[in-house]
Order: structure tokens, then sequence, then C-alpha cells
């Protein structure tokens, strides 16, 4: 089984390689009751974006990791794309719906960690 943080960090670079925006990583380990170890949370400007980042993650955790998601969500309209990897979901957001949605808050006793955009 890989390491929660070895994927966490193959995830974030794949993010990073389409430009996905605003990407915060959320410890959840301490947390009582907490679904997952980590949740990654990031942004894309449009639908074909949201898209493409989630493609960007399927694709590198498979090759470099051998890893794919037990469970996906959120494929038809691309507002809101979830990727489960069981010990890390990641949440691949249209912007605007991020705000809306506000997971950050909602989850906000988690560790949190701020990766800054690369452009």
């Amino acid at each position: 089984e890989v390491q929660a943080k070895v994927l966490v960090d193959t995830i974030v670079d794949s993010i990073q390689d389409v430009k996905g925006k605003n990407i915060v990583i959320l410890d959840m380990k301490e947390l009582p009751n907490s679904v997952t170890d980590f949740f990654i949370i990031c942004s894309g400007d449009s639908n074909t974006q949201v898209e493409g980042i989630s493609n960007s993650v399927v694709r590198k955790t498979r090759e470099e990791l051998r890893e794919k998601p037990w469970h996906k969500e959120g494929l038809n309209n691309s507002e809101w794309i979830l990727l489960d990897y069981v010990n890390v979901v990641v949440h691949i957001f249209y912007r605007d719906v991020r705000e809306f949605y506000n997971l950050e808050d909602l989850w906000a006793d988690a560790k949190r960690t701020d990766i800054p955009n690369l452009d």
C-alpha cells in the first residue's frame, strides 16, 4: 500500500501540472470520527479545467504509484469532482461551487496546509 504522504505529494503535483489553483491539504488524522486521513481541495476556472485536473490526478497516480481511485463522483457536470483513494480524498471544484460548499471551514479543526499557486 502506498503511504498517504507519497499519494498526497503525487496528487498535488498532478494538480499543479494542469494549473489547478488554491490547493489546500487538510490533515484529518487527529480528528475523531474522520472518514479519511487527508482531504486535498483545489479549484479550476472552468468545467473543462476541473475535468482536466481530475484526469491528471487519475493518470499520474496510476502511472507513478499504480493507485487508482476506489470511487469517483461528479464527473457528469464537472462542477465538483470527488476522487476517493480511501486514505486520501480529492475534491476538485469549479471556483464558485467551492465557495458555496466551503469545506475548509466545515473541517476547520483539521491541520491545514495551503500550497501556493505556481503562476
